[in-house]
């Protein structure tokens, strides 16, 4: 008969916590001895960032965005400040990320692909697999085959000063 109180399983179980506990401690050791990377921008540009008459930018061809923008007028990525939280706005950040699997480029780390199939399963359910040829076509697809994305490669353009 198998008891809850059995003195063997108890033990099995607190070394077993005891080995995750001591595991999880050293992931916390070795993240927070993990070096410091430096900023990717010097001094100047840190300065720049953060004057009152800066100007934010989409993300995707660098152009200028009004502060209450969603969307940005020119390739229409969403550059809302929440989007993300918003539920009906959300929707087309998701459906930005998902045309993005499909039609740009990629790097194909086994993180991101795993990401997009796994989402792309839980919202397109049945239609996943047809979601994933699209993907997978993109994928093998040669870097001159697939068009730069508005803007890209290019200088971000010139913002006239407020």
């Amino acid at each position: 008969m198998d008891s809850i109180g059995d003195p063997e399983k108890v033990v099995a179980w607190l070394g077993l916590g005891a080995i995750a506990a001591a595991g999880f401690y050293r992931l916390v050791v070795w993240v927070r001895a993990a070096p410091v990377r430096p900023d990717p921008w010097d001094e100047e540009t840190e300065r720049q960032l953060h004057e009152p008459g800066a100007v934010e930018v989409c993300h995707r061809c660098f152009r200028p965005q009004p502060p209450e923008a969603w969307f940005c007028g020119h390739c229409g990525s969403a550059v809302g400040p929440y989007n993300n939280c918003m539920p009906f706005l959300n929707l087309f950040s998701e459906g930005e990320v998902y045309r993005n699997g499909v039609s740009d480029r990629l790097r194909p780390t086994p993180l991101i692909i795993g990401g997009y199939l796994l989402m792309s399963l839980y919202s397109y359910n049945l239609f996943a697999p047809l979601y994933w040829f699209y993907l997978f076509k993109n994928l093998f697809r040669k870097h001159e085959d697939i068009p730069a994305p508005a803007g890209a490669g290019s200088a971000p353009p010139e913002v006239p000063p407020a």
